[in-house]
Order: structure tokens, then sequence, then C-alpha cells
């Protein structure tokens, strides 16, 4: 496959950036997009010039590090991570647009990466639990009934990549940090600070900057992992109930 790349291009963060254009050549339908992006980069070093910044891990679709807006969604044209976006999913002779996630909350670094901090402050916020010390607890000593089980594996799913923020149109994390509160507070491990937690992780979230949610339902639809939209529904019940407790409503 030939293919015209459009990436964008900016040296830090106080940087002006713009696209650049580049040919690769020889790409095959069976490497991933991040393969890809290495053969590029491969070509700029031999060429004797800067090599594309992106963020990547695992590669394994596992930690949500690969962040791209590829043509204008975000990881790309498929429902998965970017590090398994495969090129087949395009045709010889396209043109790609490659740019870094658009969200106020989420400062370009350098060329496609951005700083996703601001989640690792929300996580922070109240994504605890209490532990008591002393010996561990026979592991049915807490029955969990298989519903709360089940919801709670679906949010724990969420990596963090932000797909959700890049495809908000209000670069809005309601999804993630719903994800993050429903995965602990419907645990029994995860009632003793269901209250604060979703006060204080809502609040964090809004002090990063975040857009308002308007429940359009992009940030579901791009999702790598599938999180339901009635996470933010279900948070946003929580947030109320605990609100009215404290007082604050």
């Amino acid at each position: 496959m030939k293919l015209t790349l459009r990436v964008w291009r900016q040296k830090n963060a106080d940087a002006e950036g713009a696209m650049s254009t580049y040919e690769v050549d020889d790409i095959s339908p069976d490497m991933s997009f991040l393969e890809m992006l290495d053969v590029l980069n491969e070509q700029l070093i031999l060429a004797g010039e800067e090599p594309v910044a992106f963020d990547h891990d695992c590669r394994e679709g596992i930690c949500g590090a690969c962040s791209l807006v590829i043509n204008g969604d975000a990881h790309g044209p498929e429902r998965t991570t970017t590090c398994q976006l495969h090129m087949r999913s395009f045709q010889d002779g396209d043109t790609i647009d490659i740019e870094p996630w658009r969200a106020s909350a989420f400062p370009v670094i350098r060329d496609l990466v951005v700083d996703r901090s601001a989640f690792d402050r929300i996580i922070q916020a109240g994504g605890y639990i209490t532990a008591p010390t002393g010996s561990a607890p026979e592991a049915h000593a807490t029955p969990v009934p298989k519903a709360d089980a089940d919801f709670a594996f679906e949010h724990a799913e969420c990596i963090g990549c932000g797909a959700c923020v890049a495809a908000c149109p209000n670069g809005a994390a309601m999804l993630f940090t719903s994800a993050k509160v429903n995965h602990l507070n419907v645990l029994p491990q995860g009632a003793p600070e269901r209250e604060t937690r979703v006060l204080d992780m809502v609040a964090q979230m809004d002090a990063e900057g975040f857009g308002g949610c308007t429940l359009t339902g992009e940030c579901a639809t791009a999702c790598p992992k599938g999180i339901p939209l009635v996470s933010i529904t279900n948070m946003n019940k929580e947030w109320l109930r605990a609100a009215r407790k404290a007082g604050k409503r």
C-alpha cells in the first residue's frame, strides 16, 4: 500500500503546530497503525529529520497509551485502540489525517503526544477504598451479587485512553469519571467512601477544565472498551444522592 499521511507536528507545548505531509510506501495491510508510523519514523530518521512523537506502550489494546485522532475519529474508523487498528481498514492511495487528542484539559506536549495527567488527578481525588489492617478476610466473607460484580467489571474495563474526551464535542470527561466511580461504588469494598468519592471526583473533573456533558453519546460510541452511556446516568444519580446528603443541593 502507498499512503499519504498528513501528520500534526508541534515542537513543544508553546510552539505553533501545523500539518506536515509525508508519503509512505510498501505498507502491509497486516501492519498495525502504530507499525505504519514506525515505518514513517524510520524513513524520517534515515533522511535526517525528527521522527514523529506519539504515545504507545503495550500495543495490545490494554494500557490505553495510544491516543490518535485518525481522519477525525478517536482511534480511527474501527471501535478499537489505535494499536489494534490495522492498515487493512484503509485503501491503497488513501490520504490519512493524524492528529492528537483535541481538548483543553489535554494540552499537547509534542507532535501527537498530549498530557493526560488530568485523568490521574481525578482518580487520586477519590479512587481509593478503605482497607482494614489485620488478616485478610476469607474470599467469600462478603458476598457480592453477580449483577453487581458484572456491573463493576464492565466499568473496570476502562483503560483511561481519553477517546471519550476526544470524541465529545464539549471535551467532557463524564464517561471516564463515571466508569471509575461506578467500578468502586457498586462493590461492598467501595461503600465507606461511596458518597465522598463521587463528590470529590466530579469536583476534580470540573477543576481540570473538561467541558460539560450534554449526553450526545459520542463518548460511548468511541470508547474501545464499550463503557455504556448509562454509566453517566448512574453517576449523576450517585452525585445527586451524595450532594443532598451533604447539603449541597
